[in-house]
């Protein structure tokens, strides 16, 4: 090893920085929206920057040598329909699990303990103690069960929530997708965190949530359209359901929505994975699975079939 063998294209300078240091590997700078570099036409490895989806037709076009995709995100929506013929694609699953179980975490505590009604008073200059409920004890289902989800559950435990996983197949504590119509009943919290596919997309319709029991609380760190939004608004409305919601559908949400004004909702702006550190955590996921490829093997993070 030692000598450069591979051209990568990287899109920010902390790519550049984290992949200098990789034998094997020669990363050149781009700039999503502007010309590529000439270095492109041996590029064989792309690493797509934001917003480069929307317009990655004549940049494709321009890649002749392309084998890899590696992206910076862990979701591969956006690419799956797009992708050459013989590309490979892989994410950047286990970079951001921690903050957005986190993130899961800190909502759940939040509407339990009715935090926005403490933040109110406080604005308002009044003391008004009351009792609120409790996380302590909950029964949260997961719908899916790979990093994200395994790391929430971790998260979860100390709190004494029983959790119970849902991925697509049946496995040592983990139950099938097929089970869900069984399991909805007994959760008091459903949390998604399931990449978009066609079998995701749409699956929270009005039967699902109708399956959810009274009060429970849907959690949504997946894609906006794994969710019915006029099916979860009209629950929202009812007072039946509540929802903390990191994606919507449609996304950003414009003005108007009914889902700025439902009751029983706390929504954030897509960002559970935005915290300090995480372009690090991405590019070392990045820096381990172009490792594997430079030394012939195959990137962990592919993604397979269907996605």
């Amino acid at each position: 090893m030692g000598a450069v063998t591979i051209t990568v294209l990287v899109p920010d300078d902390d790519g550049m920085a984290a992949l200098g240091e990789v034998d094997g590997l020669r990363p050149v700078r781009y700039t999503v929206g502007e010309p590529l570099p000439d270095e492109a036409a041996g590029a064989e490895v792309l690493i797509p920057g934001p917003g480069l989806a929307q317009q990655a037709g004549p940049v494709l076009a321009g890649l002749p040598r392309l084998r890899l995709i590696q992206l910076l995100s862990a979701g591969a929506e956006a690419w799956i329909d797009i992708l050459p013929p013989g590309v490979l694609l892989s994410t950047c699953r286990g970079a951001h699990g921690g903050s957005t179980a986190e993130w899961v975490v800190a909502v759940l505590l939040s509407m339990y303990r009715e935090l926005d009604s403490f933040v109110q008073a406080h604005r308002d200059g009044r003391w008004a103690p009351h009792g609120t409920d409790t996380l302590q004890g909950k029964r949260v289902l997961v719908v899916g069960a790979g990093d994200v989800g395994r790391q929430l559950r971790r998260k979860l435990e100390p709190f004494d929530v029983r959790v119970t996983m849902v991925g697509f197949s049946a496995r040592e504590g983990v139950h099938a997708v097929d089970d869900l119509p069984g399991l909805l009943g007994a959760a008091d919290v459903v949390v998604l965190l399931v990449p978009l596919t066609s079998r995701t997309r749409g699956m929270v319709d009005s039967e699902f949530l109708a399956a959810m029991p009274d009060g429970a609380v849907l959690v949504n760190a997946a894609r906006g359209p794994v969710v019915d939004t006029d099916a979860l608004c009209s629950e929202l409305s009812a007072g039946r359901l509540r929802a903390a919601l990191d994606v919507t559908d449609p996304e950003p949400l414009p003005e108007g929505h009914p889902l700025w004004t439902v009751p029983g909702l706390v929504l954030t702006p897509h960002v559970a994975g935005a915290v300090r550190g995480s372009r690090a955590r991405s590019y070392a996921v990045v820096v381990a699975e172009l490792r594997r490829y430079v030394d012939g093997e195959l990137p962990e993070n592919l993604v397979h079939g269907e996605y």
